[in-house]
């Protein structure tokens, strides 16, 4: 039985996947997602892959976060936050970048999932879960 255990402890932390090299802010954007549906951003504009940016800050997205049991603060900048979301059974990580924009009081966002294809709109619905959070703090 050790012996299982110990074998299986190199597979399940290899689902987290390697941190993207497609992080962070890039001529004042966040970077564009890839071609398969595991990601989500303000910045797309085809159906599958945009999302609206929220109408907060980041201090206050930031308070949302930090009530969040899967978030990770990895970056954190008077415009700038990267988040890892790690999930409960598999330890999967999903990135999440927030981008300050000062001038319109926006803050634009991508969520994408660091591997597999389809994320069955797991990272849609956690921008959705903190917009939600940010109108009621």
């Amino acid at each position: 039985m050790k012996k299982f255990f110990l074998s299986i402890i190199p597979l399940v932390s290899a689902c987290a996947g390697e941190p993207s090299n497609n992080i962070g802010v890039r001529e004042n954007k966040l970077s564009p997602c890839p071609e398969s549906p595991n990601c989500v951003s303000s910045f797309e504009t085809d159906d599958i892959h945009k999302i609206k940016p929220i109408y907060a800050d980041l201090d206050r997205i930031t308070q949302v976060i930090i009530g969040l049991n899967a978030a990770n603060i990895v970056n954190a900048s008077d415009n700038y936050l990267h988040v890892e979301f790690t999930s409960r059974i598999m330890r999967y990580i999903d990135d999440v970048e927030f981008l300050y924009d000062k001038a319109t009081h926006i803050t634009h966002v991508r969520s994408a999932s660091r591997l597999g294809y389809s994320d069955f709109g797991v990272n849609r619905k956690r921008i959705e879960k903190i917009r939600e959070l940010v109108k009621l703090k």
